[in-house]
Protein backbone atom coordinates (compact mmCIF):
# COMPACT_ATOMS: atom_id res chain seq x y z
CA UNK A 1 0.00 0.00 0.00
CA UNK A 2 1.34 3.34 -0.63
CA UNK A 3 1.05 5.79 2.19
CA UNK A 4 -1.31 8.95 1.10
CA UNK A 5 0.53 12.21 2.52
CA UNK A 6 -1.90 14.88 3.86
CA UNK A 7 -1.73 18.33 2.55
CA UNK A 8 0.42 20.58 4.19
CA UNK A 9 -1.76 23.09 6.87
CA UNK A 10 -1.79 26.34 6.32
CA UNK A 11 -0.55 28.64 9.16
CA UNK A 12 -3.14 29.44 11.87
CA UNK A 13 -3.42 31.70 15.68
CA UNK A 14 -0.34 34.64 15.37
CA UNK A 15 1.34 32.95 12.22
CA UNK A 16 -2.28 33.60 10.24
CA UNK A 17 -2.57 36.83 11.87
CA UNK A 18 1.06 37.86 10.64
CA UNK A 19 0.15 36.79 7.55
CA UNK A 20 -2.76 38.32 6.78
CA UNK A 21 -0.91 41.60 8.00
CA UNK A 22 1.51 41.44 5.60
CA UNK A 23 -0.97 40.61 2.61
CA UNK A 24 -2.92 43.80 3.67
CA UNK A 25 0.61 45.88 3.90
CA UNK A 26 1.66 44.28 0.45
CA UNK A 27 -1.90 45.73 -0.74
CA UNK A 28 -1.67 49.29 0.25
CA UNK A 29 2.19 49.68 -0.33
CA UNK A 30 1.75 49.01 -3.77
CA UNK A 31 -1.40 51.44 -3.77
CA UNK A 32 1.15 54.09 -2.40
CA UNK A 33 3.45 53.27 -5.70
CA UNK A 34 0.75 53.65 -8.04
CA UNK A 35 0.62 57.02 -6.57
CA UNK A 36 4.39 58.13 -7.30
CA UNK A 37 4.03 56.34 -10.64
CA UNK A 38 0.90 58.82 -11.39
CA UNK A 39 2.97 61.66 -9.96
CA UNK A 40 6.14 60.78 -12.28
CA UNK A 41 3.95 60.73 -15.02
CA UNK A 42 2.23 63.93 -14.42
CA UNK A 43 5.54 66.13 -14.45
CA UNK A 44 6.61 63.92 -17.57
CA UNK A 45 3.64 65.01 -19.36
CA UNK A 46 4.12 68.36 -18.10
CA UNK A 47 7.12 69.02 -18.81
CA UNK A 48 6.53 67.93 -22.76
CA UNK A 49 4.10 70.37 -22.92
CA UNK A 50 5.91 73.01 -21.18
CA UNK A 51 9.78 72.60 -20.50
CA UNK A 52 9.96 75.54 -17.89
CA UNK A 53 7.72 73.33 -15.29
CA UNK A 54 11.15 71.69 -14.83
CA UNK A 55 13.29 74.83 -14.18
CA UNK A 56 14.75 75.14 -10.74
CA UNK A 57 12.89 78.44 -9.07
CA UNK A 58 9.48 76.26 -10.06
CA UNK A 59 10.61 73.44 -8.34
CA UNK A 60 11.57 75.35 -5.56
CA UNK A 61 8.44 76.86 -5.05
CA UNK A 62 6.51 73.63 -5.12
CA UNK A 63 8.86 71.90 -2.77
CA UNK A 64 8.25 74.73 -0.09
CA UNK A 65 4.29 75.02 -0.83
CA UNK A 66 4.40 71.30 -0.44
CA UNK A 67 6.35 71.15 3.00
CA UNK A 68 3.70 72.84 5.26
CA UNK A 69 0.56 70.61 3.74
CA UNK A 70 3.01 67.55 4.24
CA UNK A 71 3.25 68.67 7.41
CA UNK A 72 0.12 69.20 7.87
CA UNK A 73 -0.43 65.76 6.65
CA UNK A 74 1.31 64.10 8.86
CA UNK A 75 -0.93 64.78 11.81
CA UNK A 76 -3.71 64.59 9.94
CA UNK A 77 -2.73 60.80 9.04
CA UNK A 78 -1.88 59.72 12.99
CA UNK A 79 -5.56 60.66 13.34
CA UNK A 80 -7.46 59.63 10.42
CA UNK A 81 -5.47 56.11 10.75
CA UNK A 82 -7.69 55.59 14.18
CA UNK A 83 -11.16 56.37 11.81
CA UNK A 84 -11.36 60.08 12.93
CA UNK A 85 -10.63 63.47 11.21
CA UNK A 86 -9.44 66.98 12.66
CA UNK A 87 -11.55 69.58 10.61
CA UNK A 88 -10.10 72.64 12.55
CA UNK A 89 -6.56 72.34 11.64
CA UNK A 90 -6.73 75.22 8.61
CA UNK A 91 -8.48 77.25 11.74
CA UNK A 92 -5.35 76.08 14.34
CA UNK A 93 -2.64 76.78 11.49
CA UNK A 94 -4.31 80.64 11.30
CA UNK A 95 -4.64 81.33 14.89
CA UNK A 96 -0.84 80.50 15.34
CA UNK A 97 0.64 81.91 12.47
CA UNK A 98 -0.97 84.96 13.60
CA UNK A 99 0.02 85.02 17.15
CA UNK A 100 3.13 83.86 16.64
CA UNK A 101 4.78 86.16 13.87
CA UNK A 102 2.60 88.98 15.84
CA UNK A 103 5.27 88.22 18.74
CA UNK A 104 8.16 89.81 16.16
CA UNK A 105 6.16 93.01 16.60
CA UNK A 106 5.54 93.38 20.43
CA UNK A 107 9.67 92.73 21.42
CA UNK A 108 11.71 93.40 19.52
CA UNK A 109 15.04 91.24 19.42
CA UNK A 110 12.59 87.80 20.02
CA UNK A 111 14.15 85.01 19.67
CA UNK A 112 13.34 82.83 16.32
CA UNK A 113 12.93 79.48 18.62
CA UNK A 114 10.57 81.21 21.20
CA UNK A 115 8.39 82.25 18.26
CA UNK A 116 8.23 78.65 17.08
CA UNK A 117 7.27 77.26 20.82
CA UNK A 118 4.67 79.62 21.14
CA UNK A 119 3.20 78.40 17.70
CA UNK A 120 3.73 74.89 19.12
CA UNK A 121 2.02 75.60 22.42
CA UNK A 122 -1.04 77.49 20.74
CA UNK A 123 -1.72 74.14 19.00
CA UNK A 124 -0.89 71.83 21.67
CA UNK A 125 -3.70 73.40 23.54
CA UNK A 126 -6.27 72.99 20.70
CA UNK A 127 -5.09 69.78 20.38
CA UNK A 128 -6.01 68.61 23.77
CA UNK A 129 -9.28 70.33 23.67
CA UNK A 130 -10.31 68.57 20.46
CA UNK A 131 -8.75 65.23 21.96
CA UNK A 132 -10.73 65.58 25.14
CA UNK A 133 -13.43 66.22 23.62
CA UNK A 134 -13.27 63.21 21.17
CA UNK A 135 -11.89 60.77 23.39
CA UNK A 136 -13.24 61.38 26.68
CA UNK A 137 -16.45 63.11 25.82
CA UNK A 138 -16.93 60.62 23.16
CA UNK A 139 -18.29 62.68 20.83
CA UNK A 140 -17.90 62.35 16.99
CA UNK A 141 -14.92 63.85 15.81
CA UNK A 142 -16.44 65.00 13.01
CA UNK A 143 -18.76 67.29 14.94
CA UNK A 144 -15.84 68.46 17.44
CA UNK A 145 -13.47 69.47 14.95
CA UNK A 146 -16.48 71.23 12.53
CA UNK A 147 -17.26 72.99 15.66
CA UNK A 148 -14.01 73.78 17.00
CA UNK A 149 -12.57 74.80 12.96
CA UNK A 150 -15.28 77.72 14.02
CA UNK A 151 -14.39 78.41 17.28
CA UNK A 152 -10.70 78.56 16.60
CA UNK A 153 -11.48 80.60 13.61
CA UNK A 154 -13.87 83.07 15.09
CA UNK A 155 -10.89 83.24 18.09
CA UNK A 156 -8.44 84.31 15.57
CA UNK A 157 -10.83 86.89 14.19
CA UNK A 158 -11.40 88.15 17.94
CA UNK A 159 -7.40 88.72 18.32
CA UNK A 160 -6.59 90.34 14.94
CA UNK A 161 -9.45 92.38 14.24
CA UNK A 162 -8.87 94.69 11.52
CA UNK A 163 -4.91 93.99 11.87
CA UNK A 164 -2.05 92.44 9.92
CA UNK A 165 1.17 91.27 10.42
CA UNK A 166 3.61 92.56 7.50
CA UNK A 167 6.90 91.63 6.26
CA UNK A 168 8.63 94.58 7.47
CA UNK A 169 7.83 93.63 11.33
CA UNK A 170 9.30 90.15 10.33
CA UNK A 171 12.94 89.68 10.85
CA UNK A 172 15.10 88.70 8.21
CA UNK A 173 16.35 85.18 10.11
CA UNK A 174 12.18 84.41 10.01
CA UNK A 175 11.63 85.66 6.63
CA UNK A 176 14.71 83.39 4.72
CA UNK A 177 13.72 80.19 6.38
CA UNK A 178 11.83 79.24 2.96
CA UNK A 179 14.76 80.52 0.98
CA UNK A 180 17.63 78.72 2.78
CA UNK A 181 18.93 75.84 0.51
CA UNK A 182 21.66 72.61 0.40
CA UNK A 183 22.72 71.76 -2.76
CA UNK A 184 20.06 73.88 -4.62
CA UNK A 185 17.53 71.90 -2.51
CA UNK A 186 15.13 73.65 0.31
CA UNK A 187 16.70 73.67 3.42
CA UNK A 188 13.13 73.37 5.06
CA UNK A 189 12.23 71.07 2.46
CA UNK A 190 14.50 68.94 3.59
CA UNK A 191 13.92 68.99 7.36
CA UNK A 192 10.02 68.06 6.72
CA UNK A 193 11.10 65.14 4.73
CA UNK A 194 13.00 63.86 8.09
CA UNK A 195 10.43 65.04 10.79
CA UNK A 196 8.13 62.75 8.34
CA UNK A 197 10.42 59.68 7.85
CA UNK A 198 10.21 59.92 12.23
CA UNK A 199 6.80 60.21 12.24
CA UNK A 200 5.92 56.97 9.37
CA UNK A 201 8.69 54.98 11.40
CA UNK A 202 6.84 55.80 14.87
CA UNK A 203 3.24 54.90 13.63
CA UNK A 204 5.18 51.61 12.03
CA UNK A 205 7.43 50.69 14.68
CA UNK A 206 6.23 51.78 17.98
CA UNK A 207 3.28 50.23 19.63
CA UNK A 208 1.62 53.00 20.61
CA UNK A 209 1.54 53.79 16.70
CA UNK A 210 0.81 50.77 15.55
CA UNK A 211 -1.93 50.43 17.99
CA UNK A 212 -3.64 53.37 16.28
CA UNK A 213 -4.39 50.71 13.09
CA UNK A 214 -5.32 48.60 15.29
CA UNK A 215 -8.15 51.01 16.32
CA UNK A 216 -9.13 52.48 12.78
CA UNK A 217 -9.37 48.58 11.92
CA UNK A 218 -12.05 47.64 14.56
CA UNK A 219 -11.98 49.74 17.64
CA UNK A 220 -14.34 47.41 19.55
CA UNK A 221 -12.08 44.71 19.05
CA UNK A 222 -8.95 47.05 20.01
CA UNK A 223 -10.93 47.89 23.44
CA UNK A 224 -11.39 43.87 24.13
CA UNK A 225 -7.71 43.54 23.68
CA UNK A 226 -7.13 45.89 26.01
CA UNK A 227 -5.31 48.46 24.07
CA UNK A 228 -6.18 52.26 25.71
CA UNK A 229 -8.29 53.50 22.68
CA UNK A 230 -9.60 56.75 24.63
CA UNK A 231 -5.76 57.77 25.20
CA UNK A 232 -4.28 56.91 22.46
CA UNK A 233 -6.79 58.91 20.23
CA UNK A 234 -6.36 61.86 22.76
CA UNK A 235 -2.71 61.71 21.93
CA UNK A 236 -3.47 61.25 17.68
CA UNK A 237 -5.47 64.76 18.36
CA UNK A 238 -3.01 66.14 20.46
CA UNK A 239 0.30 65.51 18.29
CA UNK A 240 -1.99 67.04 15.35
CA UNK A 241 -2.72 69.98 16.81
CA UNK A 242 0.46 70.75 17.77
CA UNK A 243 2.08 69.92 14.33
CA UNK A 244 -0.61 72.28 12.68
CA UNK A 245 0.65 74.77 15.35
CA UNK A 246 4.20 74.43 14.01
CA UNK A 247 3.00 74.40 10.40
CA UNK A 248 1.29 78.23 11.24
CA UNK A 249 4.86 79.74 12.47
CA UNK A 250 5.98 77.83 8.91
CA UNK A 251 3.26 79.38 6.99
CA UNK A 252 3.53 82.93 8.64
CA UNK A 253 7.68 83.00 7.63
CA UNK A 254 6.30 81.67 3.72
CA UNK A 255 3.70 84.19 3.03
CA UNK A 256 5.12 87.26 5.41
CA UNK A 257 1.74 88.95 5.29
CA UNK A 258 -0.86 87.34 8.00
CA UNK A 259 -4.56 88.12 8.72
CA UNK A 260 -7.38 86.51 9.99
CA UNK A 261 -7.99 84.43 6.65
CA UNK A 262 -5.03 82.87 7.04
CA UNK A 263 -5.51 78.61 6.41
CA UNK A 264 -8.61 79.00 5.31
CA UNK A 265 -9.56 75.87 3.69
CA UNK A 266 -6.56 73.95 4.07
CA UNK A 267 -8.50 71.33 6.06
CA UNK A 268 -10.06 69.73 3.02
CA UNK A 269 -7.05 70.24 1.00
CA UNK A 270 -5.30 68.58 3.63
CA UNK A 271 -7.78 65.60 4.20
CA UNK A 272 -7.81 65.40 0.25
CA UNK A 273 -3.62 65.16 0.06
CA UNK A 274 -4.09 62.31 3.00
CA UNK A 275 -6.80 60.05 0.96
CA UNK A 276 -4.82 60.49 -2.50
CA UNK A 277 -1.91 59.56 -0.55
CA UNK A 278 -3.21 56.14 0.44
CA UNK A 279 -4.77 57.00 3.78
CA UNK A 280 -7.93 55.12 4.23
CA UNK A 281 -10.64 57.27 4.94
CA UNK A 282 -12.27 54.68 6.98
CA UNK A 283 -9.08 53.98 9.34
CA UNK A 284 -6.74 51.18 9.38
CA UNK A 285 -4.48 51.65 6.83
CA UNK A 286 -2.07 53.98 5.17
CA UNK A 287 1.14 55.71 6.14
CA UNK A 288 2.75 59.25 6.29
CA UNK A 289 4.71 58.90 3.56
CA UNK A 290 1.92 58.01 1.58
CA UNK A 291 0.14 61.36 2.79
CA UNK A 292 2.97 63.69 1.84
CA UNK A 293 3.09 62.19 -1.30
CA UNK A 294 0.08 62.88 -1.61
CA UNK A 295 0.74 66.51 -0.45
CA UNK A 296 2.69 66.76 -2.99
CA UNK A 297 0.99 65.59 -5.65
CA UNK A 298 -1.84 67.83 -5.62
CA UNK A 299 1.13 70.65 -5.48
CA UNK A 300 2.12 69.92 -8.53
CA UNK A 301 -1.19 69.99 -9.83
CA UNK A 302 -1.53 73.57 -9.01
CA UNK A 303 1.66 74.53 -10.14
CA UNK A 304 1.37 72.52 -13.16
CA UNK A 305 -2.07 74.50 -14.12
CA UNK A 306 -0.40 78.16 -13.66
CA UNK A 307 2.74 76.93 -15.86
CA UNK A 308 0.05 75.66 -18.30
CA UNK A 309 -2.01 79.37 -18.09
CA UNK A 310 -5.08 76.94 -17.33
CA UNK A 311 -7.45 78.82 -13.95
CA UNK A 312 -6.53 77.98 -10.65
CA UNK A 313 -10.33 77.87 -10.60
CA UNK A 314 -9.80 74.14 -11.60
CA UNK A 315 -7.57 73.74 -8.54
CA UNK A 316 -10.23 72.44 -6.17
CA UNK A 317 -12.24 70.78 -8.73
CA UNK A 318 -9.39 68.13 -9.44
CA UNK A 319 -8.73 67.60 -6.13
CA UNK A 320 -12.15 66.46 -5.45
CA UNK A 321 -12.23 64.46 -7.98
CA UNK A 322 -8.96 62.88 -7.17
CA UNK A 323 -10.38 62.90 -3.62
CA UNK A 324 -13.72 60.93 -4.40
CA UNK A 325 -11.31 58.62 -6.81
CA UNK A 326 -9.42 57.51 -4.00
CA UNK A 327 -12.01 56.52 -1.52
CA UNK A 328 -13.93 55.15 -4.49
CA UNK A 329 -10.43 53.02 -4.88
CA UNK A 330 -9.55 52.24 -1.17
CA UNK A 331 -13.14 51.08 -0.91
CA UNK A 332 -13.02 48.62 -3.98
CA UNK A 333 -9.88 47.97 -2.12
CA UNK A 334 -11.04 47.03 1.53
CA UNK A 335 -13.83 44.61 -0.01
CA UNK A 336 -11.70 42.64 -2.43
CA UNK A 337 -9.12 42.27 0.60
CA UNK A 338 -11.63 41.15 3.04
CA UNK A 339 -12.73 38.66 0.89
CA UNK A 340 -9.07 37.46 0.26
CA UNK A 341 -8.98 36.65 3.95
CA UNK A 342 -12.15 34.96 4.44
CA UNK A 343 -10.95 32.71 1.44
CA UNK A 344 -7.70 32.11 3.20
CA UNK A 345 -9.26 31.72 6.54
CA UNK A 346 -11.76 29.28 4.96
CA UNK A 347 -9.02 27.30 3.75
CA UNK A 348 -7.43 27.08 6.75
CA UNK A 349 -10.18 25.85 8.55
CA UNK A 350 -10.52 22.99 5.89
Amino acid sequence: MSATLAPPREPSGPAADVSSRRLTDRVFRVRESGIIAVLALFVLVTASIQPRFLNSQNIHFILINTTVFALLALGETMVVVSRNVDLSIGSVLGLSAYVSANLFGQAHGLPIPLVFLTGLGIGLACGVANGLMVSIGRVPSLVVTLATLYIFRGIDILIVGGNEVVAQTLPSGFTSIPAKTVLGIPYLAIVIVVVIGAGAYYLRSFRSGRELYAIGSNPEAAQLAGIPVAKRIFTAFTLSGAIAGVAGVLWAAQYQTIDSTAGTGYELQVIAAVVVGGVAIFGGSGSAVGAAVGALLLETINSALYVLGISPFWDQSIAGFLLLLAITLDRAISVRLVTALRIRSSGRGT
